[in-house]
């Protein structure tokens, strides 16, 4: 068949222009799928039950409460990952920053600092409440005190008396700040005789809520001894302690004639104005200054199986007297 000039040019230029049309087409929408999925991604991200970003909060003491203020990175509350128990167990690992607690050396000659080994305890502990459905809240996450140290708080890089004093308070802060149904402080022993060894939970008899606190003790250190035993450790069972008859040293007159630990202990005007608003214990595994506990103390094995101690006297604590939703009060 005859063609007809300038027909099929422009026939064949429009089906360039579509053939082109379509290949936009096509770049177009994947490149639209492309930038959906990663604003979807992004949206997930932020939104999702299990994304990091909504995995823990801050826990701010009110102003009033503590004007000082505390460390970045400190009181963290985190969310419970299997179910939820509707309880908060504040966890102080003691010490920290220029506060290194008790040392001690390990069979093999290795020192053991005591701020060192309450953390990590702690953090073997997270993961275990946390999916049992417990929400967690922890004093401190590194190495720092929790109070925001002024100048007056240290001396040659140690933490004054003041200080001391200072950084307790913040934690208390913290606790009640979290609204916590138990609030456990991980600490370890010492004592000046190395073959004095063994396990004490230390709680205080002068609260409303001292029979809770009595209970709590007797778990926790239940649990500890037990775990301990169940890992090939026979640490001594030093039992549980009134905090008033503890011998702990005071660092001050004021601290002497108080005669309790400050973040277990009663209201005293001027010298704890804010106590504790939970029941509250103290554990001490193991004694650093004896190096077969400090053995102990300073492995992940020690540490997690005094993690999964504390973990079942817990559960057995509030199995035994679940948490009231009235909080009780804090003198």
């Amino acid at each position: 068949m005859a063609t007809v000039a300038g027909q099929h040019p422009p026939r064949r230029r429009r089906q360039r222009r579509r053939a082109w049309s379509v290949r936009r087409a096509l770049a177009l929408v994947a490149m639209i799928l492309c930038l959906g999925y990663v604003l979807l991604s992004v949206i997930g991200h932020t939104v999702s039950p299990t994304s990091s970003a909504l995995d823990s909060v801050p826990v701010v003491p009110a102003a009033a409460d503590f004007p000082q203020g505390i460390t970045t990175g400190s009181c963290v509350r985190y969310r419970p990952l299997h179910g939820d128990r509707r309880v908060t167990v504040f966890v102080d690992p003691g010490h920290g920053g220029p506060d290194p607690g008790a040392s001690g050396t390990t069979s093999a000659g290795t020192t053991v600092y005591e701020r060192d080994v309450t953390l990590a305890t702690a953090q073997a502990l997270l993961p275990l409440l946390r999916d049992a459905g417990y929400g967690v809240a922890l004093s401190r996450q590194s190495d720092t005190a929790v109070v925001r140290l002024q100048p007056e708080d240290t001396a040659e890089g140690a933490m004054t008396v003041l200080g001391d004093h200072l950084d307790t308070e913040a934690r208390i802060a913290c606790a009640n700040a979290s609204h916590a149904q138990a609030l456990l402080s991980i600490h370890f022993d010492a004592y000046d005789d190395p073959s004095v060894g063994g396990a004490e939970t230390l709680y205080d008899s002068a609260r409303p809520f001292s029979a809770a606190n009595a209970r709590l003790a007797a778990s926790v250190q239940h649990g500890i001894v037990t775990s301990l035993q169940a890992a090939g450790w026979a640490v001594p069972d030093r039992g549980i302690v009134d905090d008033s008859v503890a011998g702990t040293p005071a660092l001050t007159s004021e601290g002497a004639a108080y005669g309790h630990l400050l973040e277990l202990g009663p209201a005293a005007s001027g010298w704890l104005d804010h106590p504790s608003a939970m029941p509250s214990v103290l554990c001490e595994p193991l004694f650093l200054t004896d190096p077969q506990e400090a053995d102990i103390a300073a492995s992940e094995r020690g540490q997690q199986a005094i993690a999964q101690g504390i973990k079942n006297a817990l559960d057995a604590y509030f199995k035994a007297a679940p948490p009231s939703v009235a909080r009780p009060s804090g003198r």
